[in-house]
């Protein structure tokens, strides 16, 4: 498993060499998000489609 500066490294080396500094943090962004819901899989932190849909019918007034 990479460490976060290797994962930035990594990233930076993808990028075109023109890129702008908020395209940099946008990729960033979205790789530590997609880590942190990789971990809550791992950890168990999960809740079933059924549940969403109840949850998001609440916020909806459904």
């Amino acid at each position: 498993m990479l460490t976060a500066k290797e994962e930035v490294k990594k990233i930076l080396d993808q990028l075109p060499d023109d890129v702008s500094y908020e395209d940099i943090q946008y990729h960033i962004y979205v790789r530590e998000k997609i880590e942190r819901g990789l971990n809550d899989i791992r950890d168990g932190n999960i809740i079933s489609q059924e549940e969403v849909e109840k949850r998001m019918s609440k916020w909806l007034g459904q």
